[in-house]
């Protein structure tokens, strides 16, 4: 019996279905989404690289022993007299060099926080777009359901017909043809919900054997920018992307700063001790002795021929600043490009909205027309089941045209920097 449970249990854990709102899916993609949480840990790197590059100015201190016993002439082991202990201290106190490395490294780590800004918006958006997709394909695949029931009560009213003779045999083929596509349309609907039920829950964060499903709520659109021209605008002020670029810019202009100082001077403090033993026979060689022996100054250090790696590093930083400035200015024109599209692709769907509700609005009445036709007996059963699936076919225009207006402006807010304060 337990063996039989433990092979009944993975079973358990792959048939888990999580239903959570938008709200919640957002909040799950943002704390345990794989690309942020890979992003984060870049960012965090990046501000370690900021601690590693400033730990030079801080005082180094190591104590050790070059313990040795001496015959003949105390010599030197590692560039230091023999001793019981050794303690030796260190620190940058001016070295330009290495203070653009630092200050290159903090705007490195600036960097990396907006690109983890970066690849939060880009998480958001595509959370938002799959669970709309899952919502679209969830709805649509209930209509397909009723359209089924509906065709399926025409074709057994045609058929009836048929048998009855009262309408040529064609006509029970179209009848069977139009279940069929129904059918067709409905499996393509049952199976593009189970992918994107999948993606979603990988995106948030799940294994891929679970399953998230979306949950009826009722959420205000994002609101749109004035006008077009605004919208570019707030595209290109609130873009990531080419804050992103401006600030590897500046990190390459630290970095050649950087390779500049290497002419200048250098200074270090430099400090050590030694504790001296007899038995090393320093009484023997020299005038004096004392056991305990000290050392403070500062080291100067003044660079005459640094040769031409420095202006070689700088032409190929140079260059790369220039591949950054055309790639600034590319990303600048697809930003205006995709915010003017999306903006026009917004009054594209708007228009269609409207086109297929007022569809919906005449099946529907058509609907209503054919059940009173009824009652007089003059309509039949199949009539109104025709004008009933009619009715659900316009119910998911209506749908998929609501879905891609909604879908349109949480892409444009995203373009221009709203997409979390829309969410919120």
């Amino acid at each position: 019996m337990r063996a039989f449970t433990f092979l009944f249990l993975p079973t358990l854990v792959v048939a888990q279905v999580h239903e959570i709102s938008l709200k919640q899916a957002i909040e799950l993609a943002l704390k345990q989404n794989p690309d942020v949480m890979l992003a984060r840990l870049d960012e965090q790197k990046a501000i370690q690289a900021v601690h590693i590059a400033r730990d030079p100015f801080t005082p180094r201190i190591t104590v050790g022993s070059g313990l040795a016993y001496s015959s003949g002439f105390p010599m030197s082991i590692e560039g230091a007299a023999p001793s019981i202990v050794q303690a030796r201290a260190s620190q940058f106190i001016f070295n330009r060099q290495q203070s653009y490395v630092v200050a290159q490294a903090r705007e490195e780590a600036r960097g990396a926080g907006i690109a983890t800004a970066e690849k939060r918006d880009e998480i958001i958006y595509r959370t938002t777009a799959l669970f709309l997709d899952v919502e679209r394909a969830t709805r649509l695949n209930e209509l397909a359901g009723k359209q089924i029931d509906s065709l399926e009560k025409v074709r057994q009213a045609v058929q009836s017909l048929v048998q009855e003779g009262r309408v040529l045999p064609i006509e029970g083929k179209k009848a069977a043809l139009s279940l069929a596509k129904s059918r067709q349309i409905a499996e393509s609907l049952d199976a593009e919900q189970e992918i994107g039920e999948t993606t979603l829950a990988t995106v948030l964060g799940f294994s891929a054997e679970e399953r998230v499903r979306t949950m009826n709520e009722d959420r205000q659109p994002p609101e749109m920018p004035a006008n077009e021209e605004a919208a570019i605008e707030s595209a290109i002020q609130f873009s990531k992307q080419l804050r992103r670029l401006e600030s590897g810019i500046v990190a390459k202009g630290l970095q050649i700063r950087g390779e500049r100082a290497a002419r200048l001077p250098r200074v270090d403090l430099v400090a050590q001790y030694g504790l001296f033993a007899k038995f090393n026979h320093y009484e023997d060689y020299f005038r004096t002795f004392s056991r305990h022996n000290g050392q403070l100054g500062i080291s100067f250090q003044l660079p005459v021929l640094p040769g031409p790696g420095i202006s070689a590093a700088q032409a190929q930083l140079e260059t790369d600043i220039a591949k950054l400035r055309i790639e600034m200015n590319n990303t600048r024109n697809r930003i205006i490009t995709d915010a003017r599209q999306t903006y026009r692709e917004i009054r594209k769907a708007q228009t269609a909205h409207e086109v297929a509700r007022l569809d919906l609005d005449v099946a529907r009445d058509q609907v209503s027309v054919n059940l009173a036709l009824q009652q007089e007996g003059r309509a039949s059963l199949s009539q109104v089941e025709e004008s009933r699936a009619t009715e659900n076919s316009k119910w998911i225009a209506y749908y998929d045209a609501q879905y891609a207006l909604e879908k349109a402006r949480w892409n444009l807010a995203r373009q221009t920097g709203n997409l979390l304060a829309a969410l919120r």
